[in-house]
């Protein structure tokens, strides 16, 4: 063959292969190679099995054996969506009690906010602020009776290697007891709240082993960890059905009863030990199975076998795991590739064992209290919207019929405010209720989400249906968006304020107007209302177009935007450079609007990035700076920003982004890591960019499949 030939030859074999279509991921090897391990005993290692509405976390034992050695880490909780409880409002406090009347604009209006004024406006406030609380549902461990006869303890537990394999769905922890093995394995059934286990061991034929039922009392506190057992007259645990292999335990506390039910394999002992303490010791065999279910009300559904939540874990999983978006970064040379991969993996796990579920959910999850337990709707769009960018857009749906549930509430706090539609709750629960915070009654960034939210269901959905589902409240958002405008005759212009609290909690909200952020998210929000309108045919609101019209420009100082502009000194009061640096948020989390100049948002950038008190951050301040960088054409930024190694942006080993000793857990950073790194592989709506936010050099290479564009 002569060398024309051969080089006709070699330049179709490289078309060919230049044309094959890129080969898929491999999924399961993705997800695997970040299977965790435990071979020692962290309180903040402990691991999560759920399913959405449910979670349980374990010890190195597999089950919650030692809770009280992990309260002050990542607590051993279980926690579902349907689990509340009040304390009795023994001395008849009334809601409007926690209303307090501040004058804004040239009128009155009553604000539900934490009193440090008359005691029963403070003791009301308080209360409605504990209650509703989410419960601990209740422990289950190992008891190990060692050959002395004393009960185990953990500095009994060796030779510890547990494993989290995140594509099955299970749990399996090996550990020695005086030099006998133990293998537990542990599932939770992703259609019921319930947790099935298997315990390999010699143990159990020797009649040296239990698992443990405990009940707590709630401790009402800002945090519940689910050890608390004192109090037992408080609260009522009861045997209400027992056979050779099951049983049923109500539990009972002031109002709120709920119901565990038990099924194991073989013979087995269920004793009430002590009030709230059931031990069941199985009397044979080297193998023992048993599951427990949680019930908000009586089931007299069959419980499923251990092998059948096995078989149903493992299809679930790997169905999750193959539906949706992926990124590998394998064959990367910066050494921080590993670490960003095994966290992108990590917080999908989380994410979706503990705020996919029919409710938003609280910034801990299903896994122990913060802010007793209740969620917040601004932290909504950092818990959900990963969800839509990485295709899996009807865990977002799910959490979006909550606000059909609340509409009313919203409503009549914005009827009791002055104002039009719906003001969304900040801080609330499963039905909506507000609840008294002296930074949350005055926030309004939580306002526009419904409208963003709507809109990525509409744009994976594209069709009368979506439009339909999803108008009434995007219409009343709106409305109530343009009536909380206030027209300031002496500029001429609609301002938002005063009595506004921004994303970056730092002001007083009697001062403040005109945050840049909420500036932008309330044009982009309204205009995004108006084509909603016009998609369905319907004309333009007067309104709205009016406050679009003369809204107000965006606050610049040296070239800068202002934080607000009522806070002149942004860039020279030291507190101004703490907390969410949330100017970023109106080009990171939002497309430009015509508000806004990419230029000076560059120099916000660049002081931002050198200036800010970085430690004094929260966990989803990381991924909205890489944001912000990648619409700003700094990829290298965008990844510093999401590996900055900064302790509110640490990530456990368990996947966890770690805050502080109080917050040890905080799932917004996961869910923002995810929404981030979505937007800087898929790009956004106006990006030309191949992947714009991963750096264009040697040492990154990323591949990715099913993920969306971000507005």
């Amino acid at each position: 063959m002569g060398h024309h030939k051969k080089y006709s030859l070699f330049i179709f074999l490289l078309m060919t292969l230049h044309n094959l279509p890129a080969q898929p991921i491999n999924r399961k090897q993705l997800v695997e190679r970040h299977t965790i391990i435990n071979t020692k005993f962290d309180s903040l290692a402990s691991l999560s099995v759920g399913n959405g509405v449910f979670a349980f976390t374990v010890d190195v034992t597999g089950l919650q054996s030692f809770p009280n050695a992990y309260s002050k880490g990542v607590p051993l909780g279980t926690q579902s969506e349907w689990g509340w409880h009040s304390f009795p409002n023994t001395n008849q406090y009334e809601f409007k009690d926690a209303l307090k009347t501040y004058q804004l604009n040239g009128r009155d209006v009553k604000y539900a906010v934490q009193w440090n004024g008359p005691e029963q406006n403070k003791n009301a406030a308080n209360y409605y602020r504990q209650n509703l609380h989410r419960l601990q549902l209740g422990n289950i461990g190992l008891e190990i009776i060692k050959k002395d006869g004393s009960l185990y303890t953990l500095d009994d537990v060796k030779n510890i290697h547990q494993a989290l394999n995140m594509w099955t769905g299970e749990i399996r922890s090996k550990f020695t007891v005086e030099n006998i093995p133990v293998e537990v394995i542990t599932f939770c059934h992703q259609q019921q709240d319930a947790v099935a286990v298997k315990v390999n061991s010699i143990l159990i034929r020797e009649k040296r082993f239990s698992v443990r039922l405990r009940l707590p009392y709630p401790t009402g506190n800002w945090a519940d960890m689910g050890d608390n057992w004192e109090s037992e007259n408080k609260h009522q645990s009861v045997i209400v059905s027992k056979n050779s292999n099951n049983a049923v335990i109500q539990h009972g506390l002031d109002t709120t009863n709920y119901f565990i039910s038990t099924q194991w394999n073989g013979s087995a002992t269920l004793t009430e030990k002590a009030a709230h303490y059931f031990t069941i010791t199985p009397t044979s065999a080297n193998s023992f199975e048993i599951i427990f279910r949680f019930d908000e009300k009586k089931n007299n559904q069959p419980l499923p076998f251990f092998i059948a939540t096995a078989t149903n874990n493992r299809q679930q999983w790997q169905s999750f795991w193959q539906s949706g978006g992926a990124i590998d970064f394998t064959g990367s040379k910066d050494e921080r590739a590993k670490e960003l991969e095994r966290r992108i993996v990590l917080s999908q796990w989380l994410t979706k064992i503990q705020c996919a579920g029919d409710n938003p959910p609280q910034e801990t999850g299903l896994t122990y209290n913060s802010w007793y337990g209740k969620p917040h709707i601004e932290m909504h769009w950092w818990h959900a919207v990963h969800f839509a960018l990485w295709g899996r857009i009807d865990l977002l749906e799910k959490s979006m019929a909550w606000y059909d549930k609340v509409a009313a509430t919203a409503k009549a706090i914005a009827q009791r405010q002055g104002y039009e539609g719906v003001r969304w709750q900040k801080m609330t629960d499963n039905d909506g209720r507000e609840v008294p915070s002296s930074v949350g009654a005055f926030l309004v960034w939580q306002q526009p989400h419904y409208i963003y939210f709507s809109e990525l269901v509409y744009r994976q959905k594209n069709n009368i249906q979506t439009l339909n589902k999803y108008k009434d409240l995007v219409f009343a958002t709106a409305d109530f968006m343009a009536s909380y405008a206030y027209f300031d005759s002496s500029k001429g212009k609609y301002i938002l304020g005063k009595g506004v609290i921004p994303a970056q909690e730092r002001f007083k909200a009697e001062e403040t107007f005109n945050p840049t952020y909420e500036l932008v998210y309330w044009r982009w929000a309204l205009s995004t209302a108006q084509q909603w309108r016009r998609r369905l045919h319907l004309p333009p609101d007067k309104k709205w177009d009016e406050v679009l019209k003369q809204l107000s420009p965006l606050p610049v100082q040296n070239n800068r935007y202002l934080f607000t502009e009522s806070a002149t000194d942004s860039y020279t009061n030291p507190e101004f450079k703490t907390d969410h640096p949330s100017v970023f948020g109106a080009l990171g989390m939002l497309p430009k609007t015509s508000m806004l100049d990419t230029a000076i948002m560059h120099h916000t950038f660049d002081w931002i990035w050198q200036n800010w008190s970085w430690k004094d951050t929260w966990g989803w301040d990381f991924p909205l700076t890489a944001m912000t960088a990648t619409r700003l054409c700094l990829p290298e930024k965008a990844i510093d920003a999401l590996l900055m190694p900064v302790t509110t942006n640490t990530y456990l080993s368990n996947g966890h982004n770690y805050q502080d000793g109080r917050l040890t857990i905080y799932l917004p950073g996961n869910g923002g890591l995810l929404a981030a790194v979505a937007m800087m592989c898929a790009g956004y709506d106006e990006c030309k960019t191949v992947s714009p936010g991963i750096p264009k050099n040697s040492k990154w290479k990323v591949k990715w499949e099913g993920l969306k564009r971000m507005p």
